[in-house]
C-alpha cells in the first residue's frame, strides 16, 4: 500500500470522484417531482425541431448505446417534457426541469423493441409560463452494436506545463467511467511534471496494450499477456523513444514514430497551439525480444503516425515532402505552415520482419493539404484519416476534418463526410469500431475549446449524422472542463489496476 503524498492526494481525488456523484444522484432522486410527467394538455405548435443539447434529432445509434439524455437550454426554458414512442406502440414520458433523463432499464427495453427500426420523440418546452410543442424527430436504431468501451485521455484544453491528467475508460452501454491511469500518483518530480499519452491496444483488446509516460519516471508501459512492465524504447541509433504507437494485429510487434516534438503557443491566432516535429522516423519494436529496428529514417523528411492494415501485411504512415532548399535551415516556427504530409505504406513480411519499398497511397500535398492519423477499416476497404491545410496535429486546427476514401480503386471518390464533420471546428483522431460500422472522432464543435467524443454510423460507404457520447446528466457535456483526447474503441476494459501500473512505473 502506497503512503506517499501523491497517493494520499490520489485517494482523496478518487473519494471525491466516487462519493460526490453518488451523493448528487441521491439528492436528485430525492428532489425529483415526477419520473413520468404528463404531456401538456395545451401548447402552441412549432414546425422547428427542438433545440436540445446534445443534438440527438434524427440520429442513427447502436441498439446497445446508453440512454441519449438531453436538455433544453436552461436560459430559455423552464421545463421540458418528452414522449418517446417505440415501434410496438408503447409510450413513455420523461422530464425533470429542463432535462430528459431516462432510466437505463427502461431505455434498454425501448431499444430492444426498436432494433432496425426507429423511436419517435416528441418534445414540449415551457417558456414564459406557456408550453410549446416542437416538430417530432426520430432516433434510428441500427442492428449493428458498438464496441462496449472507449478510452480517452482527459486533459485541459491549453497547457504550458504538465499538471493533473488521466487516461480513462467508459462503458458506452452505461455511464460507468473508470480510470486506467493518472499522472498524479507517480509524478515524483514536480518541477518537470509528468505527461501520460498514446494509449494503444492490439485488436481492440487489452491484454496487449501500452501507454507512454513522459518526463518524471518516463518510459513506455507495455502490457504483455496481461502483465505490465516498463520499457525504455530509446536506443543509441534512434532519435528518441517511441510515440504514436500501432500494434500489429497478430504479432507482438508495435510500430512507433521516433520523434523530436515541440509545441508553440499563439498569442493572436484562433488555432492557439502548434505541435510540430523537428525530426521523426518510423521504428518497429519487438515486444518478445525487446529489440528496436528502423523502418524508415529519411533525414530530408518527417515520418509519423504509423498504422497497420487489419491483415498485418502493410504499414501505413504519414510522410512530408522535402521543404524547398531555401527553407530547410530555417527555424520551424517560421516554416511550420509549409510542412505537409502525404499518406504512404510499405508491405511487411511477417516471417522475416522485412519491409518493402515505399508507395504513395494518398497525395494530400498536391491538393495543398496535409493528411495525418490514418486508420484502415476492419474489412480493409476504407482509409480514414484527419486532414488540414498543414501540419500533423489538427486537433487544434479549425479546418481539421476527417476524410475517408475507398482503397484499391484507380481514382477513389472520397466518402461524403459532411454529416460527420463540423463546420469551422477541429475534428480529429478518427477511428473505427471493431465491426467497422461506427466511426469516432474527437471534435471541438460547439465552443471551439473543449473536445468531445462523437460517433457516426457507417454502412455501405455512407455516413449518418454524428452524435455526442451520451452522459447521465446532459449538462456534464458543458461543465466538464476537460478535453477528450485520442479516443480509442475497446471490446473490453483494461484489467490492470492503477496501483499495478504505479508499481511498475515507480519500480
Amino acid at each position: 500500500m502506497f503512503t506517499t503524498k501523491s497517493h494520499r492526494n490520489y485517494n482523496m481525488k478518487r473519494y471525491i470522484q466516487f462519493y460526490f456523484p453518488l451523493m448528487a444522484t441521491i439528492l436528485l432522486l430525492m428532489t425529483s417531482c415526477v419520473n413520468h410527467p404528463s404531456v401538456p394538455s395545451a401548447s402552441s405548435g412549432s414546425s422547428m425541431l427542438p433545440p436540445i443539447f446534445p443534438d440527438y434529432c434524427n440520429v442513427t445509434v447502436p441498439y446497445n448505446i446508453a440512454p441519449l439524455n438531453f436538455m433544453l437550454p436552461a436560459d430559455q426554458y423552464e421545463e421540458c417534457v418528452a414522449r418517446i414512442t417505440s415501434p410496438d406502440g408503447k409510450q413513455q414520458t420523461y422530464g425533470n426541469g429542463v432535462k430528459v433523463q431516462m432510466p437505463e432499464d427502461e431505455w434498454r427495453v425501448m431499444m430492444a423493441a426498436s432494433k432496425g427500426k426507429s423511436l419517435k420523440v416528441e418534445v414540449w418546452g415551457k417558456k414564459g409560463g406557456e408550453w410549446q410543442s416542437f416538430s417530432p424527430f426520430e432516433i434510428h436504431v441500427a442492428s449493428a452494436p458498438i464496441d462496449e468501451y472507449v478510452s480517452y485521455r482527459l486533459i485541459e484544453p491549453s497547457y504550458v506545463a504538465w499538471t493533473y491528467m488521466e487516461i480513462s475508460q467508459r462503458n458506452v452501454t452505461s455511464f460507468e467511467e473508470t480510470q486506467i491511469f493518472n499522472n498524479d500518483i507517480t509524478a515524483t518530480d514536480r518541477e518537470k511534471g509528468q505527461c501520460i499519452n498514446c494509449h494503444s491496444y492490439q485488436n481492440y483488446k487489452t491484454d496487449n496494450m501500452l501507454f507512454h509516460v513522459r518526463l518524471s519516471n518516463g518510459g513506455t508501459v507495455i502490457v504483455n499477456d496481461g502483465k505490465p512492465s516498463m520499457v525504455d524504447l530509446k536506443r543509441d541509433y534512434t532519435i528518441s523513444g517511441g510515440a504514436y504507437p500501432s500494434w500489429h494485429p497478430s504479432a507482438k510487434l508495435v510500430a512507433f514514430a521516433a520523434c523530436k516534438t515541440r509545441q508553440a503557443f499563439h498569442t493572436a491566432n484562433h488555432n492557439k497551439i502548434e505541435v510540430f516535429d523537428l525530426a521523426s522516423d518510423i521504428i518497429l519494436y519487438d515486444v518478445v525480444t525487446d529489440s528496436v529496428s528502423i523502418v524508415c529514417n529519411d533525414t530530408t523528411t518527417l515520418e509519423v503516425y504509423p498504422t497497420w492494415s487489419p491483415d498485418g501485411k502493410y504499414l501505413y504512415y504519414c510522410k512530408t515532402v522535402p521543404l524547398p532548399e531555401e527553407l530547410r535551415d530555417k527555424d520551424i516556427r517560421s516554416t511550420y505552415e509549409k510542412v505537409q504530409y502525404n499518406l504512404c505504406r510499405r508491405s511487411f513480411d511477417i516471417k522475416t520482419h522485412k519491409f518493402g519499398e515505399e508507395e504513395m497511397v494518398y497525395d494530400a500535398v498536391s491538393q495543398d493539404k496535409s493528411a495525418t492519423l490514418p486508420r484502415i477499416s476492419p474489412d480493409g476497404r476504407y482509409l480514414l484519416f484527419a486532414q488540414g491545410r498543414y501540419g500533423c496535429f489538427h486537433i487544434r486546427h479549425s479546418d481539421g476534418d476527417a476524410v475517408c476514401i475507398p482503397l484499391g480503386e484507380q481514382n477513389p471518390q472520397p466518402v461524403d463526410m459532411t454529416k460527420f464533420n463540423s463546420e469551422g471546428f477541429a475534428d480529429s483522431y478518427p477511428t473505427w469500431s471493431s465491426n467497422g460500422h461506427w466511426i469516432m472522432c474527437s471534435s471541438r464543435r460547439g465552443d471551439g475549446n473543449y473536445s468531445r467524443i462523437y460517433f457516426s454510423y457507417f454502412h455501405d460507404g455512407k455516413v449518418e449524422k454524428a452524435f455526442m457520447l451520451p452522459q447521465e446528466d446532459p449538462e456534464e457535456n458543458i461543465y466538464r472542463l476537460l478535453c477528450y483526447n485520442r479516443p480509442e474503441f475497446m471490446v473490453e476494459p483494461v484489467h490492470v489496476s492503477v496501483e499495478e501500473f504505479s508499481r511498475v512505473i515507480l519500480k
